[in-house]
């Protein structure tokens, strides 16, 4: 049958990208049927491919096996088509190509289609579970075509300005030997090394160094990273990473190229223009203002401190805390008092117990006079600083946490991203920003001590090494972060290049020298033969791409993501192996005891 012979016959056009321009000229489609309407004497098929869908006519012209083919299509099936295009009769507004149709002449099913599981539509209403489970089909989807596209997008963009801005592109391995740096490491038993294990890298970081040692001076990778660590929605166990490291920089000269990719970024992807240089928040600040090391900054709601006014008041609460070296912080919510009636500040009051606050007191003032939970224990006076220090007006609503500073503060950080959602006062632009001097180390309230931040090659800020031995909490790091809209986009530092240096801070870390041997001896020695000063950052593309495309989760913008489990339900990994080849490995597989 001729009409089966289309062998020869190849795609001339995308469906999406035909306009009225392409009426008269014959061409050949290839995609999916997003659906198939039979009107009698008349067909439509929607046809569907990556660039959108355009749609296929069959009339009382067409040839009579071709129109009983086109009545026999359901949706999904993969075809070819060829014909003509022509303009429709009636417009359609909702598609690019809703001005023109293609008449058919040859038609030819490549693939026929069970009916899915779910409609391939983007507000298919099927639980994630089931699109998960059938990602192969999720991924028909437009929306997440056109995720997957920008992901694609960015990192071309990404590959060019660095070329561009003299970076070389070197991998590193994906196998590496298991090292400390702040999440569980995904092992990789060995068969020829008995016992021994390899590691799948939490970043590249050690590679990268020993790369500026090597005398490559601008390093960039689209670097796969693994973390054995719980998911949330920005976070998968294996995720890609735009990493780069400098050699003979300063945190001006790694801010600045950075910036600049951001500004290129941006302009390409979104077409918006990103002012730079960017605003800066030291760390202290960051947490004192917003209660986080990420705040999002496009709405205001800052942390105000009002321990000086209420430290002598009545209510014991407020006093005590105030007394044993906690404080008293509040945030105003603008015009609030209309949507938090007392019972959606209850909520609010155990959405503050479930992060770790003892209770939250508040002013509610949506009548004349503001209702308080602690008035009566407080001055005329007091109450009155109160309100002037906090900025309230009639309409507002403040919420006050008394706690140690390490509770307050992320408590009213937690609580104003819920607030300012429940608002809607959130604008939709893009607010970039670097958080700096990043304390060193973090007291541990369990064990008494104080533990790293950072990785152990992170540099101290010069004039903070003389209290590396004596007072860690005032030793601050040249860390930097960059914050996109409340969400961490990148982390880097200047690197310690001096063994001395090092020596003390594995020390400080209370790491012994044969620890830090054992665990870093190869990167130390390589420090012995000259090290330039260099320094860093990786910048989370799945992060970076999921804020672009205005995505709710990462996993909208990676093609075969993980679920909360760290399983992926399609292919139904991890699973159990063949005992021969954990023989080969040597490795047993033993029942945890309960």
């Amino acid at each position: 049958m001729k009409l089966d012979r289309m062998d020869g016959m190849k795609r001339t056009d995308y469906c999406g990208t035909l306009t009225k321009n392409d009426i008269g000229r014959e061409i050949v489609v290839c995609g999916w049927v997003q659906r198939q309407r039979d009107l009698g004497g008349l067909i439509f098929i929607d046809l569907r491919d990556r660039t959108g869908i355009v749609q296929l006519a069959f009339d009382e012209n067409t040839e009579k096996e071709i129109f009983e083919k086109a009545a026999s299509i359901r949706s999904e099936f993969v075809v070819m088509a060829k014909g003509k295009v022509r303009m429709r009769s009636s417009v359609n507004r909702e598609i690019p190509t809703g001005d023109i149709e293609v008449e058919v002449n040859c038609l030819k099913i490549l693939g026929r289609a069970e009916t899915p599981p779910f409609e391939i539509l983007d507000d298919t209403g099927a639980k994630e579970e089931l699109r998960l489970k059938y990602r192969y089909l999720d991924l028909r989807r437009p929306a997440l075509q056109e995720n997957i596209i920008t992901r694609h997008k960015i990192a071309k963009v990404t590959r060019d300005y660095f070329d561009e801005n003299g970076f070389i592109e070197i991998e590193t391995p994906t196998m590496i030997k298991s090292t400390p740096e702040g999440a569980r490491d995904y092992l990789v038993p060995s068969r020829v090394h008995k016992g021994k294990f390899f590691a799948l890298p939490q970043s590249p970081q050690m590679y990268k160094q020993l790369l500026m040692l090597s005398g490559f001076d601008r390093y960039i990778q689209l670097a796969r990273c693994y973390r054995d660590e719980d998911l949330r929605a920005d976070r998968q166990p294996e995720f890609t990473q735009i990493d780069l490291e400098m050699s003979f920089v300063e945190t001006e000269d790694i801010f600045a190229i950075a910036e600049g990719y951001m500004k290129r970024l941006f302009k390409e992807i979104k077409g918006v223009d990103i002012k730079t240089p960017l605003p800066r928040l030291k760390y202290n600040d960051a947490m004192n203002l917003y209660g986080s090391d990420k705040p999002d900054t496009r709405f205001d709601m800052t942390i105000k401190d009002i321990s000086e006014i209420v430290k002598n008041s009545g209510f014991g609460v407020f006093a005590d805390t105030v007394k044993n070296g906690g404080t008293v912080r509040a945030i105003t919510a603008k015009n609030a008092a209309g949507v938090y009636t007392r019972k959606e500040i209850d909520k609010l009051t155990e959405e503050a117990k479930g992060i770790g606050a003892k209770g939250l007191a508040f002013i509610r003032w949506n009548d004349d006079e503001p209702t308080c939970s602690f008035a009566k224990f407080l001055t005329e006076a007091e109450f009155k600083a109160v309100i002037e220090a906090v900025g309230a007006e009639k309409g507002d609503v403040v919420l006050i946490v008394a706690d140690k500073k390490s509770v307050a503060l992320p408590v009213l950080g937690a609580l104003r991203l819920t607030v300012a959602r429940r608002l809607d006062i959130i604008p939709d632009k893009y607010n970039l920003l670097w958080i700096t001097e990043f304390p060193f180390f973090e007291y541990n309230e369990e064990t008494g001590n104080w533990d790293a931040m950072h990785h152990p090659f992170t540099a101290p800020l010069d004039e903070c090494v003389q209290y590396l031995d004596t007072a860690p909490e005032k030793v601050y790091a040249k860390a930097y972060d960059l914050v996109l809209n409340g969400i961490e986009l990148s982390s880097g530092s200047i690197r310690i290049t001096d063994p001395e240096l090092q020596d003390r801070m594995f020390k400080a870390l209370g790491l012994s020298a044969e620890e830090a041997q054992e665990k870093f001896g190869f990167l130390v020695n390589a420090f012995k033969y000259g090290a330039p000063p260099h320094g860093g950052m990786g910048i989370g593309l799945d992060r970076l791409t999921m804020l672009l495309t205005g995505s709710d989760s990462i996993r909208d913008v990676i093609a075969f993501p993980k679920v909360a489990n760290s399983g992926e339900l399609m292919s139904g990994a991890p699973a159990e192996v063949d005992i021969s080849q954990l023989n080969d490995l040597s490795i047993a597989v033993t029942e945890k005891e309960e």
